[in-house]
């Protein structure tokens, strides 16, 4: 049952869990294949989750986190990350970086500057007025 705005309704949140979980197998076997970038671009496809559910998108940053944070060449990811996953991307930046947890925060800025440089101010400027696909 689609909410307003499309938005899903609680009840359907299962669903979307399980869809996540697939996605997560998906990911967990890309890593283990060394391909970080295609893990990280499965991570972001269909996000953020159509949903106003937190437990939906906690277990979706769960899936980004573990892509992001098995990137090393951010340069080479940004070049074959396609510009239309760019402002999905600077969002769960945001998010890792409101963590708190050093690690997680490293490699957001890292890759946030990078990002910044290709993408412009006004992916961080979407990214922070967008308050209806939050992540």
């Amino acid at each position: 049952m689609a909410g307003a705005g499309g938005f899903v309704e609680a009840d359907n949140a299962e669903a979307i869990i399980a869809r996540i979980e697939t996605k997560s197998s998906k990911i967990e076997s890309l890593l283990k294949q060394y391909k970080p970038v295609e893990a990280l671009k499965t991570a972001l496809e269909g996000s953020p989750p159509k949903t106003l559910d937190e437990r939906c998108k906690s277990a979706n940053w769960i899936v980004v986190h573990r892509a992001l944070m098995a990137i090393k060449d951010i340069e080479g990811m940004l070049n074959a990350l396609d510009v239309e996953y760019y402002d999905i991307l600077m969002k769960y930046l945001y998010r890792g970086l409101s963590t708190g947890d050093r690690p997680t925060c490293d490699q957001c800025l890292k890759i946030h500057e990078k990002l910044t440089e290709r993408a412009g101010l006004g992916c961080i400027l979407r990214c922070l007025t967008d308050t209806i696909n939050t992540v």
